[in-house]
């Protein structure tokens, strides 16, 4: 999904771009894009002509050069304004062959005027273009990389424009914020339209500043959900840590041994538990120990601790229990259920949530409940949540911010500061559609894209 940086924006008027915008491997059909001024000489050298716009057309295509057919291909056209990236814009539907595709994307580059596109190229044309947001834009980011239906379901109501919308309501009601101040100021020798235009703004202010404050205070959902929710499994040494992590993965991601310590790095597993991201870890035992590699492992499993949503907390059935990890929430599971029945009568109880056994399936769908319980407690189902990545916590804390600036600057009697302050808000919320300069977000963003989207 990634590649080398986008072209400057201003070769959207001159270029025509073109790219497989399917897989890559063999497939029965592969669809190819074309975007820009020379589309419709695309489709009279390849195609034998444009068709009618929005339709399918079957079509022989040839190379320009010689005639010779490369393809039977379905063409259809798009003209602008009318199109995805807001320009001309064609599909050629060709038979997905490796040889097929190569002969026809040959030809498009022996077009005069067409260049292979670069990552992302597509849609940063449509942004340019006024036909998505920024916002829409990230929501198209991560409806391509959805993993679960959670997460396709927060992208695509960030698509559809469920941020950009309420970034752009906010923005609107903060420059006319802004704009009663500045009337203010203006009036500043008239007391009674002063202060009248004083108290609108105010309100306005407060007003803003209590929406947005809701809106940031869901507990990083949006992000957590986009990343996935992060469990680590943790405990003693031959806890069963990997037995577990074999049991919960339903496959062999983790070695397995009776000899104490052998685990030394975090292995990662990605699974879907009732469409929900969650990445699983099995980390190495906590305990004192001289040896250095070892140490290196106990380290980095208290780290994964202090950056984990959730620690599933493993004690063997016949041992007393460690010390539960401080601050992060934990879920305390009884390992080796199975063996419970030949443990000494004298033998520590241990205060656990749930018992499993790895070696017989006990408890392992109650564990996988809960977990997903937990997760969706945390991150929620993809329905509600307004910020979905850091860039947007930090755009709306700083308009959050300057309006509390501006609120006290105002019953200061501090005028002028106050517009300053609602100018910057109006800045910051900008920011998340794309209202004002953001190229290193643009840059960032579409470079992360795949070619031919």
């Amino acid at each position: 999904m990634t590649g080398s940086a986008s072209p400057d924006p201003s070769s959207s008027q001159t270029d025509t771009i073109f790219a497989p915008a399917s897989g890559w491997g063999r497939a029965a059909i592969c669809v190819v894009r074309v975007s820009g001024p020379a589309t419709r000489a695309v489709l009279e050298a390849l195609a034998g002509g444009v068709p009618a716009p929005r339709r399918l057309a079957l079509r022989d295509l040839r190379a320009p050069a010689t005639g010779e057919v490369l393809d039977q291909a379905l063409v259809a056209y798009f003209p602008a304004p009318h199109s995805f990236t807001g320009e001309d814009q064609a599909e050629l539907h060709v038979h997905g062959g490796l040889a097929t595709r190569t002969a026809v994307l040959d030809a498009l580059a022996h077009v005069p005027g067409c260049r292979h596109a670069e990552p992302g190229e597509f849609t940063r044309r449509a942004f340019l273009g006024g036909r998505m947001d920024l916002s829409a834009v990230e929501g198209l980011a991560d409806l391509i990389e959805a993993e679960t239906q959670a997460q396709r379901r927060q992208a695509l109501r960030q698509l559809e424009g469920g941020l950009g919308r309420l970034a752009e309501d906010w923005r609107r009601r903060i420059v006319e914020a802004q704009a009663l101040l500045e009337a203010a100021l203006d009036f500043s020798d008239e007391g009674d339209v002063a202060d009248s235009v004083e108290a609108q703004a105010a309100a306005a202010m407060t007003a803003l500043g209590g929406e947005i404050a809701r809106a940031l205070a869901d507990a990083g959902r949006g992000e957590r959900l986009r990343d996935g929710y992060v469990v680590v499994l943790a405990g003693p040494p031959n806890a069963g840590k990997s037995t577990l992590m074999n049991a919960l993965a339903r496959r062999d991601v983790a070695i397995v041994s009776a000899t104490p310590g052998t685990t030394r790095d975090a292995i990662e597993v990605r699974l879907d538990l009732g469409g929900l991201p969650v990445t699983l870890i099995d980390t190495a035992g906590l305990r004192e120990t001289s040896d250095t590699i070892e140490a290196e492992g106990v380290a980095r499993t208290r780290a994964k601790i202090a950056g984990a949503d959730l620690v599933v907390w493993l004690d063997p059935r016949d041992a007393p229990a460690p010390p539960e990890p401080a601050a992060t929430p934990h879920l305390h599971v009884a390992t080796k259920a199975d063996l419970v029945a030949a443990l000494p009568a004298a033998a520590p109880p241990v205060a656990a949530d749930l018992a499993v056994s790895a070696a017989t399936g006990e408890g392992i769908d109650a564990l996988l409940a809960a977990i997903e319980a937990r997760a969706r407690d945390t991150v929620g189902d993809g329905s509600d949540a307004v910020v979905t990545r850091a860039r947007h916590r930090i755009a709306l804390q700083t308009a959050h911010d300057a309006l509390a600036r501006g609120a006290r600057a105002l019953e200061a009697g501090d005028t002028e500061l106050a517009a300053e302050d609602v100018r910057l808000a109006a800045r910051a919320v900008g920011t998340i559609s794309g209202r004002v300069d953001v190229e290193d977000v643009l840059d960032a963003l579409f470079g992360a894209f795949c070619i031919g989207k």
